[in-house]
Formats: structure tokens, sequence, C-alpha cells
């Protein structure tokens, strides 16, 4: 059986992933000041597939209820997306991206493609193939 002096935090997968995602926060924030990471995952997503009900957004953004609702209330106030009841159930919120989020979007995608990039760059174009395969299987 293993014991305390055989756990070093450094070899932990939580801590590494914690770094690894800090550090990409910190790059997407100096490249993408307007939003976050976050609230950038649910423009792109609402520009993918259209509008969506809250709850079904927060399922394809990886968000739990209470943090999409955060993000969703955030986007709302800067202009980006807009809701309303849906037309067929009037107890669901459905999410829809307004010309200024389409169109921030549209400008910050390429910047968005090289935060990603910039975020791997450590890595050789096969260790980054590899290590995104690896991270899709884990989830």
């Amino acid at each position: 059986m293993e014991d305390a002096a055989d756990y070093c935090l450094d070899d932990q997968i939580g801590y590494l992933l914690r770094r690894v995602t800090q550090r990409h926060l910190a790059i997407f924030a100096a490249a993408i000041p307007e939003v976050t990471t976050t609230q950038f995952a649910v423009l792109a997503r609402l520009a993918q597939v259209g509008p969506l009900s809250q709850n079904h957004l927060g399922r394809e953004t990886a968000m739990d209820g209470a943090t999409i609702k955060g993000v969703v209330d955030r986007l709302t106030r800067l202009g980006y997306v807009a809701t309303g009841a849906d037309p067929d159930d009037r107890r669901r919120l459905t999410v829809t991206l307004t010309q200024a989020g389409a169109a921030l979007f549209a400008a910050r995608t390429g910047t968005a493609l090289q935060v990603s990039q910039d975020t791997l760059s450590p890595l050789t174009p096969a260790e980054r193939e590899t290590l995104l395969q690896l991270l899709n299987r884990l989830t």
C-alpha cells in the first residue's frame, strides 16, 4: 500500500490539468479581453448550431445549470445573446446569438484558434495531436 510519502503533487493529473488551464486562461484573456473562455464557448456553440434552450446550451458547453445561467446572464448584459421564452414551452428559456455576439465571434475566431496554438506551442505537431486524442478519450 502506498502512503503519503509516495504522493507527489507535481505528478497528479488534476494538478497538472489545473496548471495548463491557468496558462491557457492567461493566454486567452490577453488575446480576447471582451469575454471569458466560457462565454466564448457559448458564442461558439450558438454560432455553430443556432438557438438552444439554456439547459441544452449548458450540456453542449459542458456547464452545469448554475454556471450556464450566470454565463448567459453576463452575455445578455453585454448584448451578445438574447433570451426569450420558447414558443412551444413557455417554461423553457431559449438563448439566441445577437448580431453583436455573431460579429464578436466572427472577429475573434482566428484569434481563438491562435490561442489554442499558443497554448500547445511547447509541443511538436505530433505531440499536440496525441495530447488532443488522449484528452478526448478522457472526456
